[in-house]
């Protein structure tokens, strides 16, 4: 089946969202809300186009919600920053682009390839201060799963 034009639009739109906050976040560690925002709203906006707005809001608030956890009790058990803000801004993100059940397909796709690149041994000599941008993993596990719901969706 083929794939409808809007879906074309949105998927570029994502595309280059995700591409800009991925170098964002490689050059600064940030992820600013001046680029999050407007790719939860593109997120919903697609969702409410292909009749998926309550899954793609509950992701959205989900995804925000749990990495705010993570992020706090990181902080509280260790006494410094383990996650920032941006990645559950990008995570919420991510559900609104993908719903409330793609959610842990991001997570779990972007932590095994952080873990992966931060074990080569090549990639350690660029990681400073034990500092990791976390925001390109995120922004690839979230095009790899809006991908695949756009490929089950066409095929049925």
């Amino acid at each position: 089946m083929l794939i409808s034009p809007i879906t074309v639009l949105f998927g570029a739109l994502l595309l280059m969202g995700l591409t800009l906050l991925s170098w964002t976040d490689i050059r600064s560690y940030r992820l600013p809300n001046i680029y999050t925002f407007p790719l939860m709203g593109l997120g919903l906006l697609e969702g409410y186009l292909s009749s998926d707005l309550m899954a793609r809001g509950i992701g959205l608030i989900l995804g925000y919600s749990v990495f705010v956890i993570i992020e706090k009790g990181f902080k509280t058990l260790r006494g410094k920053d383990g996650l920032g803000r941006g990645d559950a801004k990008l995570l919420a993100a991510g559900g609104a682009w993908c719903g409330w059940m793609g959610l842990p397909f991001i997570v779990l796709i972007a932590s095994g390839l952080g873990l992966a690149v931060t074990l080569l041994p090549t990639m350690r000599d660029y990681i400073k201060n034990s500092r990791i941008p976390f925001g390109p993993f995120l922004a690839l596990a979230i095009l790899m799963v809006w991908t695949a719901n756009i490929y089950v969706q066409s095929n049925g």
